[in-house]
């Protein structure tokens, strides 16, 4: 699955441009197949032990519908995907500016290294 690929590509981007004022959010949902049952402290602890995520993990939020959390209503407004406002799958990412504009809407089949962050640091 996606897991796998991109936890170990957000570790390595991460830990390349940490010190440069990058960061990465992010944030488990189980909205998806059941695919994130696990508790808050759970899934922390599976990204932090098998994948070495340096990065904030937060609780699980809802990413659609009626509890949809207030940085995913902000992120789809900013830039809708292309088949509509929803979030179709788990590891959906935005690339975000550091004056919080968004810049780019990927889907889950995006690899994160294909995504240029470095030309928002600079």
């Amino acid at each position: 699955g996606l897991t796998t690929s991109n936890y170990s590509e957000l570790s390595h981007i991460y830990d390349k441009y940490k010190n440069q004022g990058f960061e990465i959010l992010a944030f488990p949902c189980n909205q998806f197949g059941g695919q994130e049952p696990g508790s808050n402290p759970d899934i922390k602890k599976f990204a932090c032990t098998r994948f070495k995520a340096e990065f904030p993990i937060f609780d699980k939020v809802d990413v659609n519908g009626p509890n949809t959390a207030p940085v995913y209503q902000f992120l789809k407004s900013s830039a809708g995907g292309f088949f509509g406002d929803l979030i179709k799958w788990n590891f959906e990412k935005f690339l975000v500016d550091k004056n919080g504009k968004v810049v780019e809407r990927y889907p889950p089949t995006t690899s994160p290294f294909q995504i240029e962050v470095c030309k928002l640091i600079s």
